[in-house]
């Protein structure tokens, strides 16, 4: 990588731009990784005899693994950050990788998904801590810039389930833990970069540390549970999507598995372009326009959804999937703001809640549609958007911002 010089501008700037681009691609290949293990599941369903309570077992062991670790890697690096542990959280994934290519069973399932989780946990926190270093104070934009890398590389997974997995069988996926091999090898330059700078960055910790944002620590404290209440009705809802939209459309549509990869491959795109839309929106006018816009925005659009016939199932799938991912980069930025100098606390906590999130709703879920039916489930889901009322409680930080400029 190159070095960045504090007599030039332009060194920092092209550093800056590299560093990003590495973590965020680092981000792709992580979550496309990830991604498989859902992608799999009408192999594991028909090939093991699952049940969808025993699929959302899984999507639980996975999500859980990877939220409740995440908070606390987060503090622990915000006190002392460990530069290299991007390439220990990319080993845990590829290890992760091979078990889920050779398992037999439910618990080796549940095994493999524990460590890709765990790779998850320790990944998220410093490479989001990495994103924001490098960010040139567009935080909004570098934010969006690291999660979009996500959001590809989860939407790839269906298409490369579909195109590679689906038609080679289970222990294809084995292939897969070279793009982990890959990642590590890249991540190592992104923690030498990381660690050559850590003088810098902790000038900029103890700055951040020192600023007010004006608010007492029991108003933080509301607006932090308003936001993750907020998070909690974006990915309950989008745990719908990512776990049972493929059933949903197989059972109401009678599609091929393959057409029902498609779709969910068209949702996932349309979420990564709504992640790179949400950070620099939120930069120009705000974090809180942008939640509101996006989570309450959404609504009409999931009502709708239950009640559509194929084409405007995949369109209005698509539309919900920009403007509901919009709303967590904004989040995560609002929240860095609300707490200043805990960027990997804030970082860990938000993407852990959102993962313990999508896994408890996917294992809710999977019991309610056990119970009734998959559609039953979207009909209920329908209604997760209508929490982003509650975004009018919290304060304007845009406003507050440009008084104290």
């Amino acid at each position: 990588m190159t070095q960045i010089s504090t007599a030039d501008s332009r060194p920092v700037e092209t550093t800056a731009v590299a560093v990003l681009g590495a973590i965020s691609f680092c981000h792709l290949l992580n979550d496309m990784m990830q991604s498989l293990l859902p992608a799999l599941y009408p192999i594991l369903k028909s090939s093991l005899g699952l049940g969808f309570g025993e699929i959302g077992l899984i999507t639980l062991t996975y999500q859980l693994t990877a939220s409740v670790l995440q908070p606390v890697i987060g503090l622990a690096a915000d006190k002392r950050p460990q530069p290299y542990s991007l390439v220990a959280g990319m080993g845990f994934t590829l290890v992760g990788l091979l078990l889920l290519s050779h398992s037999g069973s439910l618990y080796v399932l549940l095994a493999a998904a524990a460590m890709i989780g765990m790779g998850s946990s320790i990944f998220h926190p410093e490479a989001s801590r990495v994103a924001r270093m490098a960010s040139g104070g567009r935080h909004g934009l570098a934010q969006s810039f690291f999660q979009v890398g996500g959001n590809f590389g989860s939407a790839l997974g269906p298409l490369l389930a579909a195109f590679i997995v689906l038609p080679r069988g289970q222990g294809s996926v084995a292939w897969f833990s070279l793009a982990a091999l890959l990642g590590m090898i890249l991540l190592s330059r992104v923690g030498g970069w990381y660690k050559a700078h850590m003088s810098a960055k902790a000038k900029l910790g103890r700055a951040a540390s020192a600023h007010s944002t004006g608010l007492s620590a029991k108003q933080t404290g509301f607006a932090i549970t308003i936001l993750l209440l907020l998070v909690f009705s974006k990915y309950f809802y989008l745990a719908s999507i990512t776990s049972y939209f493929t059933f949903y459309l197989i059972e109401k549509f009678h599609v091929s598995v393959e057409t029902s990869q498609l779709y969910l491959f068209i949702f996932l795109g349309a979420v990564a372009l709504g992640t790179i839309i949400g950070g620099p929106i939120g930069d120009r006018f705000g974090r809180k326009r942008v939640i509101w816009a996006s989570i309450l925005g959404v609504l009409p659009f999931t009502l709708i959804l239950p009640h559509a016939n194929l084409f405007w199932t995949g369109t209005l799938s698509a539309v919900i999937g920009v403007i509901l991912a919009s709303a967590f980069p904004a989040i995560i930025v609002y929240a860095q703001e609300l707490l200043p100098g805990k960027v990997g606390m804030v970082a860990g906590l938000f993407f852990g809640f959102a993962f313990g999130m999508g896994g408890i709703g996917a294992a809710v879920l999977g019991q309610l549609a056990d119970a009734t039916n998959i559609r039953f489930v979207y009909q209920v889901c329908a209604f997760l958007p209508a929490i982003g009322l509650l975004t009018a409680l919290l304060p304007s930080m845009h406003r507050r911002e440009s008084a104290r400029a």
